[in-house]
């Protein structure tokens, strides 16, 4: 009874007091409720403007890296990209405004701080300057990057019913260099070579003639030749394959031509012709890949092409393809290639090999007495410690080494594992994949890897 009777004399009073208290109580509010719009408001340009000046310093940067753009260009592409990002719709009085940008030419960082003026809704409630501020930084790369990719062309890629293993191969690896080298100059700071292998390697007529010793007959086999020395090689009838260089002192060695060449094997025809072994005919193969190494370029055209033309056929001589892709990054090898094409030292640019299998190798020449014994199980006894040896070697020298497994055989696995630069933190270095998406994954996050490697050379 109590508090009905103080609620209905509550509600009779007419002194007055409750209207004032009431009008204090909407302006509070008011108050509250402008004052909580206007920080919104604040905080939403806050955040568009920071958004726009990490994309703009990020994309910057990375056409800093690329050689898109010159350093004195910087400011004028944080600009355009900050105008292009604050409209209207974020309520300022002007558009995002770039204040500074520093660029550290010994840190290789560029940082940019900005601020925008914002129109409050409620200017009455407002305090303190209705601007927001907003700094990023990214760090960006002037070091060479050259990259060999070493692709299996075997006669286990060709396509079977619905599974197109060359056909996956195809378009991961054209979407890798095309990530690799997208928005590139001719002469950019990024280039890349392609290794297709098989049974051997086709290296084209230009390093042939200077590189290849060609195995005329049984006598030749093993012979240990330099390019300085007589020779009696005649060019009819060359296919420009090459197979291991011989002699122990050269065969794991990055040793230029003019040192040791590297053998095209006797036995390579008589293997590729086709050949029986006990109740087993092995048909006739390509010698090598029918599309010959493309050495170190930045014409994405060049390299897309070359992997249009991939024809898979042949046995898996692997060591011979990662012999050939240390080649093809080896500064020693320079008097033998093109000045465009021609690797860069150690020392001054950052090397990176992509060794890409889908089984084991069970191809080699050198060791081999006979045809027969060229392939299968004694061929992987001394093709899978030559090609580990081999990556070693790379390791050492200076060569940070990627290698993707597609549809592996468990035999395979250990190899490309073993042959792998070491994983650092998470950064990966072996990718074991199982179908196409899983191949393209692998060889973009690879690319990825090998940009975030550069900013750190």
């Amino acid at each position: 009874m109590r508090m009905a009777r103080a609620l209905s004399d509550f509600a009779n009073n007419r002194s007055g007091n409750f209207t004032l208290l009431a009008a204090v109580t909407m302006s509070v509010v008011l108050l509250t409720i402008g004052f909580g719009i206007n920080v919104a408001q604040s905080l939403n340009v806050k955040s568009s403007l920071q958004s726009a000046l990490d994309s703009a310093v990020t994309s910057t940067a990375r056409d800093l890296t690329t050689g898109t753009i010159e350093e004195k260009d910087a400011r004028k592409m944080v600009e355009a990209f900050l105008s292009a990002n604050s409209t209207s719709r974020f309520s300022t009085k002007d558009r995002f405004v770039l204040d500074n940008l520093v660029i550290d030419k010994t840190a290789r960082t560029l940082t940019a701080t900005a601020h925008a003026n914002v129109v409050l809704a409620f200017p009455m409630f407002n305090i303190g300057d209705p601007r927001v501020g907003g700094e990023s930084a990214a760090v960006y790369s002037d070091v060479k990057v050259e990259v060999a990719m070493m692709l299996d062309l075997t006669g286990s890629m060709k396509k079977a019913g619905t599974d197109d293993k060359l056909g996956d191969l195809q378009k991961a690896a054209k979407r890798a260099v095309e990530a690799l080298l997208g928005g590139q100059n001719l002469n950019d700071r990024v280039r890349v070579a392609l290794v297709p292998y098989a049974n051997s390697v086709n290296v084209g007529a230009a390093i042939a003639e200077k590189a290849v010793y060609i195995e005329k007959n049984e006598a030749d086999r093993g012979k240990v030749v330099s390019n300085a020395d007589p020779r009696n090689v005649t060019s009819s009838g060359r296919d420009y394959c090459a197979t291991e260089r011989r002699g122990t002192t050269y065969v794991y060695t990055d040793d230029g031509p003019d040192v040791a060449m590297v053998n095209r094997d006797y036995l390579l025809t008589a293997f590729a012709r086709g050949y029986t072994d006990g109740n087993i005919n092995y048909l006739p193969s390509e010698k090598c890949p029918t599309v010959a190494v493309v050495p170190l370029t930045a014409n994405l055209k060049t390299l897309t092409d070359t992997i249009e033309k991939f024809v898979a056929d042949g046995g898996t001589g692997g060591h011979i393809g990662v012999q050939w892709t240390w080649y093809m990054l080896s500064d020693k090898w320079k008097n033998v290639l093109a000045t465009s094409a021609a690797p860069g030292p150690y020392k001054k640019v950052a090397k990176y090999a992509i060794l890409m299998t889908d089984g084991e190798f069970n191809l080699g020449f050198a060791g081999a007495a006979t045809v027969q014994e060229a392939y299968g199980a004694g061929a992987a006894a001394r093709s899978i410690p030559h090609a580990t040896k081999l990556c070693a070697e790379m390791r050492k020298a200076g060569i940070e080494i990627f290698t993707i497994g597609f549809k592996l055989p468990d035999s395979a696995r250990n190899l490309m594992r073993d042959c792998a630069t070491p994983d650092s933190g998470s950064l990966k270095h072996f990718y074991d994949t199982s179908s196409g998406p899983e191949l393209d994954q692998a060889f973009q996050q690879i690319v990825g890897n090998i940009e975030a490697l550069a900013l750190t050379k």
